[in-house]
């Protein structure tokens, strides 16, 4: 199997309402589709993580084609989570966005980012699939691919990157009060709870916050 990372562009003039409202909206500085529900009818159910002005996106979001309700839950000045439940429009771009993630041979993963007029996202599936659904991108849609690898399965899972002396080294930190402010143990502590010496002590925790730092800040989530 591959992966294939890549970013959509569409010219506002010809983008489905919903595409605007989450790559185009200047009150959205990043959207996230983290998860989505679909029943047989079309109707679908979204999770979207909003930065930005979610006053504003709710508001908006009421008004966009297709979208049957929108609860908003906020989690600070300018982060907020969003619930929507839509019915797709009947456009034909939309029509065939839909029609290329729902192709036989591979998956479209989450979350979609949506950043500056551009849609970042991942699929992971079959060479020739993948091929034939980029082939089959509409003329509307500008698309950019990213990268192309192997998919390497456990690795997408951080803590599964994890060796177990590693993750150990972590939950003995944590129950110490190393991550505390201010820190309450020191590698020396650390090592004494694992029975090793400090600077191994140091190694473990450094290799596994390097881990968890470049999934954290990987904006599609840990390399595949």
């Amino acid at each position: 199997m591959k992966v294939l990372r890549a970013t959509a562009r569409v010219a506002p003039e010809d983008a489905p309402t919903f595409f605007n409202l989450l790559a185009h909206a200047p009150e959205v500085e990043e959207a996230r589709v983290l998860e989505v529900n679909s029943t047989p009818e079309g109707v679908e159910t979204l999770l979207i993580a909003i930065d930005g002005d979610h006053s504003a996106f709710a508001a908006e979001a009421t008004e966009t084609p297709g979208v049957e309700s929108v609860e908003v839950s906020a989690v600070g000045e300018d982060r907020a989570y969003a619930m929507l439940v839509m019915r797709s429009p009947e456009t034909p771009l939309f029509d065939r966005i839909h029609e290329m993630g729902s192709g036989e041979g591979f998956v479209i993963r989450t979350p979609f980012v949506y950043r500056d007029g551009e849609m970042y996202g991942r699929a992971v599936g079959d060479p020739d699939p993948l091929q034939r659904a980029l082939e089959e991108v509409p003329a509307e849609i500008d698309v950019r691919i990213d990268e192309v690898g192997a998919f390497r399965g456990g690795l997408d899972d951080p803590a599964v990157r994890l060796s177990d002396r590693q993750r150990e080294a972590l939950v003995v930190a944590r129950d110490l009060g190393y991550y505390e402010t201010p820190r309450e143990a020191t590698h020396e502590d650390v090592a004494d709870a694992l029975g090793c010496a400090p600077a191994t002590a140091s190694d473990h925790l450094q290799k596994a916050e390097a881990k968890l730092v470049d999934a954290a800040t990987d904006e599609f989530g840990p390399p595949v």
